[in-house]
């Protein structure tokens, strides 16, 4: 019994098939069933009924294919684990990045690989928290940099938390609201508040602070994943932005936009995660991304 006899039994269980098994795993129908005749004999039970023209594990096959697929997959990250040492400074960093994260991290990113590290190729996607977990399963991606509060617990996933940032609202320098000492919320949302989706649980503290009123589902009039277009929007209109008072530092060290202080102060954090699968090896190359974030993910 070898891996590759493994993965033929996992083929066939994945696809139910003799022959899109041997297609999916380059090799004749004849050769496949040879191995996994050879695994039979070698575990001494049938792994495989053939019905007609269909193929069915037996019990005895479940119980195999449920332990092979942990010793495929170990063999895959072995393999993989000894092509990225040999990379060195160069292969390559595949993250996902949440709205937050994304417009804090994603042009200083590319400009810091690009001048320090030309030999490194980036991909970054962006979207939706559970998109990027779909990704990230896939092993489309090696890492997500995500809000931890979209984020649930479960056995394949490592989650390390990155820390808090401060949230507050921000308008245009010259917006009707700039101009005054002493606001509420309830002077906020005279005007449209533009801010992501917000987890249950931010929701909860600020309807907790604020009442009612402060329920995002009612009090957001622009909504998006893409902080960036929100900021663009609030300084070119009337709406106020909700989020991460970080994403806005340019504009607000421009004097272009202006943070907004109300009463009392939103005491709702921005908590991000940096999330990978368990087990999985990383990347020489993902260390780098690792401390970049450590770095920029901050107030």
């Amino acid at each position: 019994m070898n891996i590759r006899h493994l993965e033929h039994l996992l083929a066939i269980a994945e696809t139910g098939s003799f022959s899109r098994a041997a297609e999916r795993s380059f090799m004749t129908q004849s050769a496949l069933s040879r191995s996994i005749q050879t695994l039979e004999q070698t575990l001494g039970g049938r792994l495989i009924d053939r019905i007609g023209k269909r193929n069915e594990l037996t019990a005895l096959g479940h119980d195999i294919a449920e332990r092979a697929r942990a010793i495929v997959l170990g063999a895959q990250e072995i393999r993989l684990s000894a092509q990225r040492f040999q990379q060195g400074d160069g292969g390559a960093i595949s993250v996902g990045l949440g709205s937050g994260p994304g417009a804090l991290l994603m042009t200083p990113l590319l400009c810091h690989i690009a001048t320090r590290h030309p030999g490194i190729k980036v991909s970054i996607a962006r979207g939706s928290t559970e998109l990027l977990l779909v990704q990230l399963r896939s092993r489309e991606l090696e890492a997500l940099v995500v809000d931890a509060r979209r984020i649930a617990p479960a056995p394949d996933l490592k989650i390390e938390a990155l820390g808090e940032l401060r949230t507050g609202f921000i308008c245009r320098a010259d917006h009707p609201l700039a101009r005054r000492r002493k606001l509420t919320l309830s002077d906020v949302q005279k005007h449209p508040v533009a801010t992501t989706p917000l987890s249950s649980e931010v929701a909860r503290l600020l309807v907790e602070q604020f009442g009612p009123r402060a329920d995002p589902d009612t009090m957001a009039s622009l909504r998006c994943e893409d902080i960036n277009s929100l900021i663009d929007a609030v300084s070119q209109s009337d709406a106020v932005f909700l989020g991460i008072v970080a994403a806005a530092r340019e504009g607000l060290a421009c004097g272009r936009l202006k943070e907004l202080q109300i009463t009392p102060a939103v005491k709702a954090t921005a908590r991000f995660a940096y999330v990978t699968l368990a087990g999985r090896t990383a990347a020489p190359v993902m260390r780098l991304f690792r401390g970049f974030v450590r770095e920029h993910l901050r107030d």
